[in-house]
C-alpha cells in the first residue's frame, strides 16, 4: 500500500529504531533526562531561541502557547485557515479561555501587516483583549512556504502593539527544505515556535516547542497541568535526535515526488491542479464532476490512499515512506483508471 493520506504514517526506520533502543533515559518529570535534554537544547539552538520543551504532539506545543501568552478573555488573531483554529479541537476556548480572531488571507492564505494592524483591538474595557498573533509555517491549507518578508512585517507590527508573535511551524522544516532558508531565520521574529518531528522528519510521535527561557518555564508548568509530564521519555526523543540528524536533508526528495505527481494529475482529462502552489510535500487537486470519494476508492482498491477534503477536492501527502518507485506506480495508477 503506497499511503499518501499524510507525512504522520511513517514508521520508524531501522537506524531510528537502533537509536530508540540505545537511548539513555532518565525521569523526564524530574528533568533528569539526558536524551530529552539532549533534543530540547539541539532544537532551540537551530531555532536560535534559549530553551526548548519536549511535548507529545504538535496541538499540544501550540496549545501551550496560547496559553503561557494569553490570560482568559483575551483574543488571538489567525488566519481563518489555521490548524490552531480548524484541527485542535476547539481546544483555545476549552483550555486558555480565549477567543480567535480570524482573518481571511489572500489566496495563499498569506496574510499581511496591514490586515494585523487593522485587527488590533483598542484598549477599551467593552472588547477583548489583542493579545497574541499567530501564523503557520508551511501553510497547512495547501503546504505553501509564508513569505519571509510578510513574517518579519506582522512581528513588526505585533511588538509595536506589546502582542507576542507564536508560530505553528508544524512543517518548517519543509519551508526551509523548499526555500533555503534557514529555519532560525524564519523562527527570529517570533516569540515561540512550536515544530513537530512527527510529520516529515518520520519520528513516531512528539515535537518541541522554543522560546525564552523565562517562557519554557512557565510553558513546563502548563505541560504539567495539561498532562503532558512525561517519565522515561528518551526512548522518544531519540527518535527526534535521530530525525533531526538524519532526515532534514532528504525532504526534498519528498518535495520532487510531490511535483512529479501533481504534474501526472495536471495531465488527466477533467482532473485540476494548481502546479505553482505545489512548493513542498503537498498536493491538493479537483476531480471531475464533484467526484472525489469514488477517485479515492478506486485509488485505495489499486493500492494508492488519499484523503478527499471536500466533494471534489482530494489531498496527497509524500513523506520518508514514499519511495521513487512508490511515486512512479501511483503516477501509473492515476494513468490507468483516468487518464
Amino acid at each position: 500500500m503506497i499511503d499518501l493520506r499524510s507525512d504522520t504514517v511513517t514508521r520508524p526506520t531501522p537506524g531510528m529504531r537502533q537509536a530508540l533502543y540505545d537511548a539513555e533515559v532518565g525521569d523526564d518529570v524530574f528533568g533528569e533526562d539526558p536524551t530529552v535534554q539532549r533534543l530540547q537544547a539541539a532544537v532551540a539552538a537551530r531555532l536560535g531561541k534559549e530553551a526548548g520543551l519536549f511535548v507529545p504532539s504538535g496541538t499540544m506545543g501550540n496549545q501551550l502557547a496560547l496559553k503561557t501568552h494569553t490570560q482568559p478573555g483575551d483574543e488571538v488573531i489567525v488566519e481563518h485557515k489555521a490548524h490552531i483554529f480548524m484541527y485542535e479541537a476547539g481546544a483555545p476556548g476549552l483550555l486558555s479561555g480565549i477567543q480567535m480572531h480570524l482573518l481571511h488571507g489572500d489566496a495563499r492564505h498569506v496574510l499581511t501587516a496591514e490586515q494585523i494592524e487593522a485587527a488590533v483591538r483598542p484598549a477599551f474595557y467593552s472588547m477583548p483583549q489583542t493579545r497574541l498573533v499567530c501564523l503557520e509555517n508551511t501553510l497547512g491549507a495547501g503546504g505553501l512556504v509564508y513569505p519571509l518578508e510578510n513574517i518579519q512585517a506582522i512581528g513588526k507590527v505585533a511588538h509595536r502593539h506589546g502582542l507576542s508573535y507564536h508560530l505553528d511551524g508544524a512543517r518548517l522544516w519543509n519551508a526551509t527544505a523548499a526555500s533555503g532558508i534557514p529555519e532560525a531565520d524564519y523562527a527570529a521574529p517570533f516569540d515561540s515556535v512550536s515544530v513537530c518531528l512527527s510529520k516529515g522528519l518520520g519520528a513516531p510521535v512528539g515535537s518541541v516547542l522554543v522560546g525564552s527561557r523565562a517562557f519554557i518555564d512557565e510553558a513546563h508548568r502548563y505541560r504539567k497541568i495539561f498532562g503532558g509530564g512525561m517519565r522515561q521519555v528518551g526512548i522518544l526523543a531519540a527518535a527526534g535526535l535521530y530525525a533531526l540528524e538524519h532526515h532534514r536533508r532528504r525532504l526534498a526528495e519528498d518535495h520532487a515526488h510531490a511535483r512529479q505527481l501533481a504534474s501526472t494529475i495536471a495531465e488527466l482529462p477533467g482532473f485540476s491542479v494548481d502546479l505553482d502552489r505545489v512548493e513542498t510535500n503537498m498536493v491538493f487537486f479537483d476531480t471531475p464532476e464533484n467526484q472525489a470519494q469514488a477517485v479515492a476508492q478506486t485509488l485505495a482498491e489499486d493500492g494508492v490512499r488519499m484523503i478527499p477534503i471536500g466533494p471534489a477536492a482530494i489531498r496527497a501527502v509524500t513523506h520518508l515512506d514514499v519511495s521513487a518507485a512508490d511515486i512512479d506506480r501511483a503516477c501509473e495508477s492515476f494513468r490507468r483508471h483516468f487518464g
